[in-house]
C-alpha cells in the first residue's frame, strides 16, 4: 500500500490506483477531470525520466534493472506476489488502464477502443470495445473468454483458487460477448464507482480457467503473454528475469530488444553500477551522492544537493568515480507516503486524547525537510491518507486533526489523566533486569538480542524505569497477509541520518538523564507515559530512524517517552506490525487511483472473527469507525464523480480525525541512470512505457516528449 514497510502497488494501475465515475441515464461518461473546486493541485514533484521522442532512441541494446527479488510467483493475485512481479506484468500482459503522470487512470488504447458505463438501472453494464489487433502471443484474439475466466477466479466464490484479493470482481453478475468478438459486456450485481480497477492486469483464460493453473501454473512461467515484451527466463539461480521484444506485438515496436531484472540488494548496487553490470537502479541516498560527486569532478552531472553541497568535490571523491562517472541521479518523489502508526488496540494509544496529543505534538514539515530538503526535493507535508498531490481525491485534510500545537497537546493530555512529575511505582525485579537486558542490546546484530531486537534505548525517561511495553495486543489470529500490500525493507525511506539525537538517547547504561528530564515526563496511576517505538534496523532505513528520533524529541517536549527498539528487517513486519507489538511506528502505503475499493481494509474498523479472533484487515493501527466504514461503502457504489470525490475526502477527514495514523511525507525516489537511457528513471505516478526506453541514437540529445499516450 521498503522499511518504510510499503504497501505493495495494485497490479496494473501501479500505485494503490484510482478512478472515479460520473452517472448519466444510459452512456455514462468517465470522470478524467476534478469537480469544479479542484482541490487536487499538482504533483509535488514531477518525474524525471529525461523524455525523448522515439525516432532518437536507438533500435536493440539490453537494459540491466536492479529489482529487489526475483518473484515467487509471477501470477500478481497471489498473496506472495511483489513488485517485481508487478513489473514483469507491466510489460508482458495486459492492463485495460494504466496511470498518467498526476496520478489518474487512463484508458490504454494498445488494449482498449473504448471502455463505458452504457446502463445504470437496473444494472450497471460496462462495455468495452478491444482494440481488434489486440492478440495474445499465440495467435488468439484477447476477448470475452479472458474476462470470464479472470471474474471467475477471482470472485471469491471458489474456494480452490488461492486468490489475495477479490474487490470488485465479488460484485461482478455475468460476463457476455457483446455484438462482436471484440465487445465485452460486463454486467454488475452492485453498483461499482472503481470498475476501471478491474482486469488490469488482464491473464489469459490458460491461466485463470482452472485452480491448478491459477494456484501453479503462472507462478514461474507464462506460456502466453500480450505486452510490447513476453518472459523469456525467470532464472533464480543466478538471479535475473529476462524480457524480449515480443514479435506479434500490434503497438510502437519496443526499443530495447531485451531487459535483464537483475536482483541486486540496495547496499550492492552503486558497486554493480560501476562495475557495469547495471543501467538503471533504486539507489540510497549515499549511493546518490557518490555518483553527484563523480559527475562534478567530471564537470557534469547534478550538483549536490542540501548540506555540504559547497564542499569541494576532491576531498570526497569516491575512488570509483571515473566508473560512476558515466551515470545521473533522476530525482522524484514516489506515489507513496511515510506515516507514522499509532496502534490504538489497548494501552496508552487506545485513548483518542492520547493519539491526538501525540499527532498535535509533531511538526510534520520540519520532519519532511529531515529527509527530503538533503536530496533537493520538495518537503511537503501530505494532507491525506486516501490520495497524494495532484490526484483526482486528493484534499488536505489534516484540520480536521489539527496542526502543530504543544499547548493543545498538552492539553488533551492534562484531560486524560497524565500529569508531570507524577509518582512512579518501581517496577519489579524481573521486569527491571528485563530492561536492562534489552537496553544493553544496543548495537549487537538482530540474531543476537532477544526477541529480534537489535537495540533499545529511551528518550524522554530516566533509569528509574517504566513499562516499555504499553499498548500492545497480539491478534491470536493472524488475518493479515504480509505480502498482500506491505513489503518489509528492501528499499530506503529518503535522506541520510542527522548525526547526533536527542540528549542522552544514546549515552551508555547508567548514564543520568538530562537535569529536568525524569520531573517533566507525564505519568498516571503510577506508570510512566512511555510509548515502544519500534524501528527495522537494516540498511536503508537510516531514514526513518532520524525521523523517529525527530519525533521522539517532539514527543519529550509535552513529556512523552519514548522506547525505541530496533529489530532485524524479517522481524519488523512479521513479528511487530501485523502482530500489534508496537506502539509507535513508521511504514509506507503508496497512493491509489481507487481509494474506496484498495484503501478500505485499511481502514476498516477490526472485528471479531468466528474464532473470536480480531480480524484488522489491513488496519495495523486497530483504529476504526463505522462511519468512515460506511463512508468508503457509499463511495465504492456511487457513479457520480462528484459524490464520490466528496464521499473520500470526508471519509479522509475522519480518518484524521480518529488519529490512528498520520502521514508525514511523500517517498524520495532516487534512480541511477545511464546517461544515454532514455524515458526511464524516477515515474512518479506514471506507469512506464516499456517499449519507448532505450539509449539515445550517438549524437542524439533528448529534446522532446516520446510519442505514445
Amino acid at each position: 500500500m521498503s522499511h518504510d514497510g510499503r504497501l505493495r502497488t495494485r497490479p496494473g494501475a501501479v500505485a494503490r490506483s484510482v478512478a472515479f465515475l460520473a452517472a448519466g441515464a444510459l452512456v455514462v461518461p468517465v470522470l478524467t477531470g476534478c469537480s469544479s473546486e479542484d482541490e487536487a493541485g499538482k504533483p509535488v514533484a514531477a518525474q524525471d525520466i529525461v523524455p525523448a521522442a522515439r525516432d532518437l532512441v536507438a533500435d536493440g541494446g539490453t537494459l540491466h534493472w536492479a529489482v529487489d527479488d526475483v518473484p515467487e510467483t509471477l501470477n500478481t493475485f497471489q498473496s506472495d506476489a511483489d513488485a517485481t512481479t508487478n513489473r514483469i506484468a507491466q510489460a508482458v500482459l495486459p492492463s485495460m488502464y494504466r496511470l498518467d503522470a498526476t496520478g489518474r487512470p487512463q484508458r490504454n488504447s494498445d488494449y482498449l477502443e473504448s471502455a463505458k458505463v452504457v446502463q445504470t438501472e437496473p444494472k450497471q453494464v460496462v462495455l468495452y470495445k478491444l482494440n481488434q489487433q489486440a492478440v495474445w502471443s499465440d495467435g488468439r484474439e484477447i476477448g470475452a473468454a479472458d474476462f470470464a475466466a479472470q471474474w471467475r477466479a477471482l470472485s471469491g466464490k471458489d474456494n480452490a483458487y488461492w486468490t489475495a484479493r477479490n474487490a470488485g470482481y465479488d460484485r461482478i453478475e455475468k460476463i457476455e460477448r457483446g455484438a462482436n468478438d471484440l465487445e465485452v459486456k460486463v454486467t454488475f450485481a452492485r453498483p461499482y464507482a472503481d470498475w476501471q480497477s478491474l482486469f488490469s492486469p488482464l491473464y489469459p483464460k490458460d491461466v485463470m480457467g482452472t485452480p491448478d493453473s491459477f494456484n501453479d501454473g503462472a507462478r514461474r512461467a507464462l506460456k502466453v503473454t500480450a505486452g510490447p515484451f513476453a518472459l523469456s527466463a525467470v532464472d533464480h539461480k543466478n538471479a535475473q528475469v529476462t524480457l524480449v521484444r515480443n514479435p506479434r506485438w500490434w503497438g510502437q515496436p519496443a526499443k530495447l530488444a531485451e531487459i535483464d531484472l537483475q536482483a541486486v540488494p540496495l547496499d550492492k548496487r552503486a558497486a554493480a553500477l560501476a562495475d557495469g553490470k547495471l543501467d538503471l537502479a533504486e539507489i540510497d541516498p549515499s549511493a546518490a551522492q557518490r555518483i553527484d560527486l563523480a559527475g562534478r569532478a567530471g564537470g557534469t552531472g547534478t550538483p549536490l544537493q542540501g548540506p555540504g553541497a559547497a564542499r569541494p568535490a576532491a576531498k570526497a571523491l569516491p575512488r570509483d568515480a571515473g566508473a560512476l562517472g558515466g551515470f545521473e541521479v533522476r530525482r522524484s518523489l514516489e506515489p507513496v507516503y511515510t506515516q507514522l502508526a499509532l496502534n490504538g488496540s489497548e494501552g496508552p494509544l487506545a485513548d483518542e486524547r492520547v493519539r491526538r496529543a501525540v499527532a498535535r505534538a509533531l511538526d510534520r514539515k520540519a520532519l519532511a525537510e529531515a529527509v527530503l530538503k538533503p536530496l533537493g526535493l520538495p518537503a511537503v507535508p501530505v494532507g491525506s491518507h486516501l490520495a497524494l498531490s495532484g490526484q483526482a481525491a486528493y484534499a488536505d485534510n489534516s484540520g480536521s486533526l489539527g496542526g502543530q500545537d504543544t499547548a493543545e497537546a498538552q492539553a488533551l493530555l492534562t484531560d486524560a489523566g497524565w500529569v508531570r512529575g507524577g509518582p512512579v511505582k518501581e517496577q519489579k525485579k524481573e521486569q527491571k533486569e528485563k530492561g536492562e537486558k534489552a537496553a544493553g542490546s544496543e548495537g549487537r546484530g538482530a540474531d543476537e538480542s532477544e526477541g529480534g531486537d537489535d537495540g533499545t534505548y529511551i528518550v524522554g525517561e530516566d533509569n528509574s524505569g517504566g513499562d516499555s511495553k504499553s499498548g500492545h495486543h497480539k491478534d491470536p489470529k493472524d488475518h493479515t497477509k504480509k505480502q498482500d500490500k506491505v513489503t518489509d525493507g528492501k528499499q530506503y525511506a529518503g535522506a541520510r541520518p542527522q548525526q547526533g539525537g536527542a540528549p542522552g538517547a544514546y549515552a551508555p547504561k547508567g548514564t543520568a538523564a538530562p537535569a529536568g528530564a525524569a520531573s517533566g515526563m507525564l505519568a498516571k496511576n503510577g506508570k510512566p507515559l512511555t510509548l515502544r517505538f519500534v524501528l527495522p534496523s537494516g540498511p536503508g532505513s537510516e531514514a526513518l530512524r532520524t525521523v523517529a528520533d525527530g519525533i521522539s524529541r517532539m514527543l519529550q517536549r509535552v513529556g512523552i517517552s519514548t522506547r525505541i527498539t530496533k529489530v532485524s528487517d524479517e522481524s519488523y513486519f512479521k513479528d511487530h506490525i501485523a502482530s500489534g507489538q508496537f506502539d509507535l511506528a513508521l511504514y509506507s502505503w503508496p497512493a491509489t487511483a481507487f481509494p474506496a475499493t484498495d484503501a478500505r481494509p485499511i481502514y476498516a474498523k477490526p472485528v471479531p472473527a468466528a474464532d473470536g479472533s480480531l480480524d484488522v484487515e489491513q488496519n495495523y493501527t486497530r483504529v476504526g469507525t463505522d462511519q468512515v466504514d460506511h463512508l468508503f461503502d457509499q463511495a465504492a457504489a456511487t457513479l457520480d464523480g462528484d459524490e464520490n470525490l466528496s464521499l473520500i475526502r470526508k471519509a479522509d477527514s475522519r480518518i484524521w480525525a480518529a488519529a490512528g495514523s498520520i502521514p508525514l511525507y511523500q517517498r524520495p525516489q532516487l534512480m541511477a541512470a545511464r546517461k544515454n537511457l532514455v524515458n526511464a528513471g524516477s515515474f512518479g505516478f506514471q506507469t512506464p512505457l516499456y517499449q519507448d526506453m532505450g539509449f539515445l541514437k550517438k549524437g542524439a540529445k533528448p529534446s522532446a516528449s516520446p510519442s505514445g499516450d
